[in-house]
């Protein structure tokens, strides 16, 4: 039906579908579609697109000419609809949701169709298939109804909707899919057809314009191309597709029992999992940072071997820390397995050091496994080593010693020594929660640290995992043939954290674009009520403390200003307390929109961090009422937020004179807040858990914007630090190995007193002076410099600081030991897969040289997963145990984990050892993160939704 006047959808279908002649018929809700004259312009471009790039395909991997011709008869045959995807066509809920409810203009149109019993599959010859609905079978069941022997590994699912899926459905990538709904279009051409998957994303998103499937499909039908053996289609129930299971082995990582696969994770996975099997328990961690890499550490008990003398560690049992990492290689294809190269226990004392080639190819609910080991993981030996023909010292593999000094170092016995095959299978049962497993096993248990030799029954170990939930899975295995293995692993997706904002103030409504809207009054009856042709306020605010107030209430900011400047009204905004900003900006519009006068068209919000103005965003008033009024029409759409350099304010580094001031608040003067706080200490000799629980309180008197004198109080209130005896070895200057003696000689510290102040120069330079108990260690006095141009990936700091150590009590008492430490950090967004590098060179606490490189993977929640690791010009033995600092760290915004938004997050970290080398001062308030709003990135960050947890 094609519309005279303008009108709200959800609106016009209440009163049509009210209407006798409706109710009469079998309306398919899910198929109702809005047709926009505007759109259909762009949707014939896009459909000579697909008819272009059809003719233009070419070689001998083209599909043939026959193929190529029928499917552009059939495009050619459909006209541009102009149909825009809506959320959701029922009418009731279109007015409950003004802004998914488009406004219909003079010459667009709406369809609403009966309820379709079938299916339609689009062949790759232009032909038509229809199978009828099946409740819950899934696309391959269609598929294969139309054609037994078709291969496809990809199929794009059109619901009649408009929303376009793509499932896998080959017998090596097949995943879980949702159903096709009654009148879907699936296009699922094979493998082998020639048809590249560019092509098969244009022919899915133009069939979404089409509707509902069987409606107007005369000329291409065609009937199912049947198995001659077999004339009837196939059970629904053979084609339910899962995905493949991904679980830990006995080590943490990807795998089967003992033995890696080459299968990864997603990225943003996390897992920490305990497995114990006679004489060893394993405390994994594991983080898969990017969809090819996964790496962790892992904590090794070996309960027949004592930690050391019972006078320093008592009956503590032995503990050996080691990292592993895995690279993916190659990518599993419909004829190429998976390939991945892997390392276990690299560094350290090695007791379990191995390296290893593995590769897997799945059948459905098989996934098979066959790789070559080193090391612990080829210890069977029956292979000879074919690196020897480079040079004979790959025959023989050095054996660890758990004394060698140098614990820490890499290790010059990868890859050598002899190998063995190790492989395996994983089994789906049909009862979906349970995964089984057979492997050989690679290693035969002669070579164990500290001399041991297992007996062994079997090279074959079997066992089961079983998937309590989606993030709990419990495995249980009977390995070497005589010993039980039991494990538990915690796993989900850090990517995925996220938590409604349920605490937060309900957001203003948008003021009403141009349109004439429907009051729907009781029994469904419509009246016309004309409103304005522009985005008018309701209200003309005279009150800007109101409005600031307001503001306030919606975002959680503080507002420093509001300034005019002819059409532009200017905001700025301290204390910015949230990460995910996009919602903050529109909150922002909404409020100023509601109070400002008609002829402000642009909105200029800066924000400030501690007197820094550090970045901006201009709003256009009338782009974004649209935007936010009603559902608009692709080709409608328009950007109303911009990134922009900060804003000039009143009073600060950017100041103009040209500004009508409106309004000016004072900061606040002081905060407090008092909290629980948590430490511990893992790996000890005396203990493998060393903790303490105390009441955090800290206080910030605020002098001016950008000056501010912050103090920490810590009491402790339980703790085991009394096991805490052991004095570390060290070479060096006591700069960190005195954590026994500040964790323990106080329980009421004061870890920091500070006074900071911050400036600009410029537009693109901030500069900070402070000085007091700068931590916990050490205080004294310092400066930092930093050069960020707005919006840039690169950035560059300087900083030296004159410190002192302090008391061991963390009063204002001060040891004699003082040094000059500073570092120049070079700061590096690669825009790759949100990575970012961190390296930075100067001199560290303890007097020594070097360098530190920081290498992270951040999330669009804003999680962050990285690793450091710092090299000084001290040797190996002067270093100590570890031979050179290094970490693992998860950051995750505070903002992913409450229901209320805020800033501030989270962090979790993991050293293996407390060395004095590469040692830097925990600086308070760096420049760079107090500049970050500043980072390209933050309209990017987002609360994880369907839309955006998918592969970035």
């Amino acid at each position: 039906m094609t519309i005279s006047a303008p009108v709200r959808l959800g609106d016009w279908l209440a009163s049509q579908l009210a209407a006798p002649a409706q109710r009469e018929r079998d309306i398919y809700v899910t198929g109702i579609q809005w047709q926009s004259a505007r759109e259909r312009s762009l949707q014939q471009g896009a459909r000579q697109t697909l008819l272009d790039q059809i003719r233009y395909l070419a070689g001998p991997a083209a599909p043939a000419q026959a193929d190529r011709e029928g499917l552009s008869a059939l495009i050619a045959a459909r006209p541009a609809t102009g149909r825009v995807v809506l959320k959701e066509a029922d009418p009731r809920w279109l007015q409950a949701n003004p802004a998914d409810d488009p406004v219909l203009n003079a010459g667009d149109a709406v369809a609403i169709p009966e309820r379709p019993s079938s299916l339609t599959v689009i062949r790759g010859d232009g032909s038509l298939c229809k199978v009828k609905h099946v409740a819950q079978a899934e696309a391959s069941y269609y598929i294969r109804s139309c054609d037994p022997h078709a291969a496809p590994d990809d199929a794009w699912v059109v619901q009649p909707d408009g929303v376009v899926q793509k499932v896998k459905v080959g017998l090596w990538n097949r995943t879980a899919q949702q159903p096709p709904a009654p009148g879907a279009w699936i296009w699922a051409p094979d493998r082998s057809a020639g048809w590249p998957g560019s092509l098969s994303e244009r022919l899915a998103s133009f069939f979404a314009t089409q509707g509902p499937s069987g409606l107007d499909d005369a000329g291409h039908d065609a009937p199912p191309k049947t198995d001659s053996q077999n004339e009837q289609p196939p059970a629904a129930a053979q084609f339910h597709d899962r995905d493949l299971p991904v679980t830990a082995s006995d080590w943490g990582t990807i795998g089967l029992l003992q033995t890696p696969t080459a299968r990864m994770g997603e990225a943003g996975e996390a897992s920490i999992g305990i497995s114990t099997t006679s004489p060893y328990t394993r405390l994994n961690v594991m983080l898969q940072p990017l969809d090819w890499l996964e790496f962790g550490f892992r904590y090794t008990e070996i309960s027949s071997e004592k930690y050391g003398p019972a006078s320093l560690s008592g009956s503590q049992s032995y503990k050996d820390k080691s990292i592993d990492f895995k690279v993916r290689l190659l990518s599993e294809t419909a004829m190429r397995p998976a390939v991945a190269l892997g390392m276990r226990d690299i560094g350290g004392t090695g007791l379990f050091s191995g390296e290893y080639l593995v590769a897997n190819k799945r059948t459905g609910d098989f996934d098979w496994s066959l790789g070559l080991g080193w090391g612990y993981l080829g210890a069977r030996g029956n292979i000879e080593n074919p690196l020897s023909i480079i040079s004979d010292k790959f025959r023989t593999r050095p054996t660890p010693d758990v004394n060698v000094v140098n614990a820490g170092t890499f290790s010059k016995a990868y890859f050598r020594g002899p190998m063995s095959l190790f492989g395996g299978v994983q089994y789906q049962t049909p009862w979906t929660p349970l995964v089984l497993k057979l492997e050989y096993d690679g290693n035969n248990y002669q070579n164990e640290p500290f001399h041991q030799h297992f007996t062994t029954r079997s090279s074959f170990n079997i066992g089961a995992v079983y998937r309590v939930s989606s993030h709990v899975d419990i495995s249980a295995a009977l390995e070497r043939g005589n010993r039980a293995m039991l494990g538990i692993t915690l796993h989900g997706k850090l990517a995925d954290i996220g938590t409604p904002k349920v605490s937060d103030p309900a957001p203003l409504p948008a003021l009403m674009a141009s349109e004439s809207r429907l009051v729907i009054q009781p029994l469904m009856q419509p009246v016309i009520q004309p409103v304005p042709l522009r985005a008018t306020p309701a209200v003309v605010a005279t009150d800007w403390s109101g409005t600031a107030r307001a503001l306030e209430q919606q975002t959680g900011f503080q507002v420093q200003s509001i300034d005019r400047d002819g059409a532009q009204l200017v905001v700025a905004f301290d204390e910015i307390s949230a990460f995910y900003l996009a919602d903050k900006i529109d909150r922002i519009a909404a409020v100023l929109n509601r109070d400002a006068p008609p002829e402000v068209r642009v909105f200029r919000v800066t924000l400030v961090s501690r007197g820094l103005p550090v970045t901006g965003y201009a709003v256009e008033r009338d782009t974004w009422v649209r935007n936010h009024a009603s559902l608009l029409a692709p080709i409608d759409r328009q950007q109303a937020v911009f990134t922009m350099p900060p804003a000039a304010i009143p009073n600060g580094p950017l100041a103009q004179d040209r500004y009508t001031d409106i309004y000016q608040q004072e900061p606040k003067r002081f905060t407090l807040s008092v909290g629980p706080a948590y430490q511990q200490t893992l790996g000890g000799p005396n203990g493998f858990v060393l903790y303490q629980l105390s009441l955090n309180s800290y206080a910030e008197a605020r002098l001016r914007r950008d000056t501010w004198l912050a103090g920490d109080l810590n009491l402790g209130l339980v703790d085991n630090y009394d096991k805490f005896t052991y004095t570390a070895p060290s070479s060096l200057p006591r700069v960190r190995t005195y954590l026994r003696e500040y964790l323990t000689t106080s329980r009421f510290t004061m870890p920091l007193l500070q006074l900071t102040h911050v400036g600009a120069l410029g537009h693109d330079q901030y500069y900070s002076v402070y000085g007091g108990y700068l931590e916990s260690m050490f205080a004294g006095v310092g400066g930092e410099w930093l050069y960020r141009p707005w919006s840039s990936p690169l950035a560059l700091g300087v900083d030296v600081n004159r410190v002192r150590q302090r008391d061991f009590r963390q009063d204002f008492a001060l040891r004699d030991y003082s040094v000059t430490t500073g570092n120049v950090t070079l700061y590096w967004d690669t825009g790759w897969q949100g990575v970012q590098v961190d390296l930075s060179v100067g001199q560290y606490l303890a007097k020594d040289r070097g360098a530190t490189l920081d290498i992270s993977r951040v999330f669009r929640n804003g999680v962050r997963i990285g690793a450091y690791a710092t090299k000084t010009n001290v040797s190996s033995s002067q270093f100590g145990e570890g031979s050179f600092d290094k970490g693992i760290y998860v950051t995750i915004p505070f903002d992913a984990l409450f229901t209320h938004s805020t800033a501030g997050v989270a962090a979790i970290r993991w050293s293996p050892l407390t060395r004095d080398g590469g040692a830097k001062l925990t600086r308070q308030f760096p420049l760079y993160d107090l500049t970050d709003e500043s980072n390209p990135r933050n309209l990017w960050f987002s609360p994880p939704t369907p839309a955006t947890t998918g592969p970035e």
